[in-house]
């Protein structure tokens, strides 16, 4: 398959000077840079706002960008690039500084926060150079188009990813770009869109990605499952053998985008990944939806979806489709705010608003395009924000005379400290991340939840699920603590378990409610 897709193909003063000589300058905010916000689980964890509030320049080359980074005070100083023209190999050098971490032949974002890519004027193009991001948190791209890049032949990119994320990277909003490739693995090319090593909070939108073996995954192997909570929304696949994405383990939320000649397999869900899948269209494709190429089981909610001339293949060990009638096998509780258009005009709509140069043009919510709304000016904090205080569920507090255990306990702490009613006094697990769990005597019934964190820590819990610790089924996930409500659920003990966090996580209150 990877053969004949080639054939279906038919892409300071000294500081001032010394930016002036690489290709970029000083200007004002634009309309371009200052419309549009983040959407998706981009906006959850602390919210993804990029460079906003900071100075903007203009680059012209890849070492222009690269420049304009290292020449902040600090590596997450707020700053806007508005990139115009071809970045490709010839204009893209390494640029050394405290404030960044750049490489030759890739435009290198690592180790560094609160930054905005966006293109302006005649338009950007990264040809055959890829976009890598790593240990990065607050990062925008927006109006670009990637195209090209190889793993191998000549020249080589970012290791074959047009975008591609790893190590600790979180809250990114990709919005409105272009991702294409010229054939698949064996032309040289590897995946559009990547995130693996632990990347969290991340959101494709308005975006096209064709002409690739690879749309992208989420999670690099069956081992590397500490990735999640994407979104994609209003994109565009086209001409893509597979990987729409690939996601092992973690949760991804799929709505209104539009499938086109999906090949060999599409939205991939397996080693326990939870795919949310609502009012897509999918059309002139092959097994859309399930799990392929492994006999580790992935899971899906869906509903809304047009499934227009897609075909499915039979069931096998390795080899499991939703359809040809799909049914959800699971839920998947979405922690943001989000309008559904109707799947029968998601094709005509993502067409006029999907891509580079489109304007930045989006949904109204009712299948027709409009002006983004004007963009935060101030930038956000790196980590994530306070929770506020939730709203209690009705009812007595079932933890109240429970019991309570867990794993990984931090000396000092006690279990006990969840249900006690003193914010002052907390359980926390030996590290980042653990789990704790209210039991009961006799079976019980719960339907929600809160977690109150310690003083002085809110907002350190990044990633959590609930679990049945009776089966070991998932309840609910999400992000931040707060109030979490999942399908009434008799069991004799509930665990919650943190996934990730910003540091020490303290749980004050772990309250269950009928």
């Amino acid at each position: 398959m990877r053969a004949r897709l080639a054939l279906r193909l038919c892409a300071a003063s000294g500081a001032l000077a010394l930016a002036t000589a690489v290709g970029v300058t000083l200007s004002g905010p634009t309309a371009s840079a200052a419309t549009g916000t983040a959407t998706g689980y981009a906006t959850q964890n602390g919210g993804t706002t990029g460079g906003a509030g900071g100075q903007t320049v203009r680059a012209t080359t890849g070492t222009a960008i690269h420049q304009a980074l290292c020449s902040r005070a600090a590596a997450d100083t707020p700053l806007t690039i508005e990139v115009e023209g071809t970045v490709n190999h010839a204009n893209t050098a390494k640029v050394s500084g405290s404030s960044c971490n750049t490489a030759a032949g890739v435009v290198e974002l690592k180790q560094i926060s609160n930054v905005t890519i966006i293109g302006v004027g005649g338009g950007a193009v990264f040809d055959q150079l890829g976009i890598h991001i790593r240990e990065a948190s607050n990062i925008v791209i927006r109006n670009v188009t990637v195209r090209n890049v190889k793993k191998s032949g000549t020249p080589t990119s970012n290791g074959g990813d047009a975008i591609g994320m790893e190590s600790g990277v979180h809250n990114v909003w990709v919005d409105h770009v272009t991702l294409e490739a010229s054939g698949g693995e064996s032309e040289g090319y590897d995946g559009l869109f990547d995130m693996k090593a632990d990347t969290r909070y991340v959101t494709l939108s308005y975006s096209v990605l064709r002409n690739s073996g690879r749309g992208g995954l989420i999670g690099s192997s069956e081992s590397d499952l500490s990735n999640g909570y994407v979104t994609f929304h209003h994109n565009r696949y086209e001409n893509i053998d597979s990987r729409t994405p690939l996601l092992r383990g973690g949760t991804a939320h799929m709505y209104n985008n539009h499938y086109v000649r999906l090949n060999e397999s599409g939205i991939n869900s397996r080693a326990g990944a939870k795919a949310r899948v609502d009012n897509n269209y999918f059309e002139e494709s092959k097994d859309v939806l399930g799990t392929f190429y492994t006999d580790q089981a992935g899971y899906w909610q869906v509903a809304g979806n047009v499934f227009d001339n897609v075909t499915w293949s039979a069931r096998g060990a390795e080899n499991n489709p939703a359809g040809p009638d799909p049914q959800s096998n699971t839920t998947v509780a979405i922690p943001y705010a989000y309008t559904l258009d109707a799947a029968a005009c998601v094709p005509d709509v993502v067409s006029r608003t999907a891509g580079a140069g489109k304007g930045l043009q989006v949904s109204d919510g009712n299948c027709a395009a409009q002006s983004p709304t004007a963009a935060p000016t101030a930038p956000a904090s790196p980590t994530a924000t306070p929770t506020a205080t939730p709203t209690l569920p009705t009812g007595t507090n079932l933890s109240l005379g429970a019991g309570a255990d867990g794993s990984s306990k931090a000396s000092g702490t006690s279990y006990g400290n969840v249900r006690d009613g003193d914010l002052t006094t907390y359980w926390s697990p030996a590290g980042t991340t653990g789990s704790v769990s209210v039991k009961w005597g006799s079976a019980t019934a719960v339907s929600s939840i809160v977690i109150r964190e310690a003083s002085g820590s809110v907002g350190v819990i990044v990633s959590w699920r609930v679990l049945n610790a009776d089966t070991g089924t998932v309840l609910a996930s999400g992000g931040g603590a707060g109030t979490i409500t999942f399908p009434r659920t008799t069991l004799g003990k509930i665990t919650f378990e943190i996934t990730g966090s910003s540091g020490t996580p303290k749980v004050a209150e772990f309250e269950t409610y009928a």
